[in-house]
């Protein structure tokens, strides 16, 4: 018979850092830079995190001075063909 395993609090995979930008709006980015945005209040901020973390109390860190949303490394989703501009066509707009 198995010994039953005490369970560990679940892990969590993402941490997120909340502050203001030098605009005075909340910021969010998970530690990969890969997720988060823009919100008009902290509180819709909190709220995302907890959405996105299944409301993990470790998963927030809260940013001391201006804390910019950095989106340089983050990848671009690909442009739909007809919105291409590279396929040769040119469409005069007058």
């Amino acid at each position: 018979m198995r010994k039953a395993m005490e369970s560990e609090p679940p892990s969590c995979s993402s941490v997120f850092m909340i502050g203001q930008d030098s605009r005075g709006n909340w910021v969010v980015r998970d530690q990969s830079g890969l997720r988060g945005g823009l919100f008009v209040g902290r509180a819709e901020a909190l709220r995302y995190v907890r959405d996105e973390t299944g409301n993990h109390p470790r998963a927030i860190v809260m940013v001391n001075g201006a804390f910019e949303l950095d989106t340089s490394g983050m990848k671009r989703p690909p442009m739909p063909s007809r919105f291409n501009t590279d396929q040769g066509r040119t469409r005069r707009v007058a």
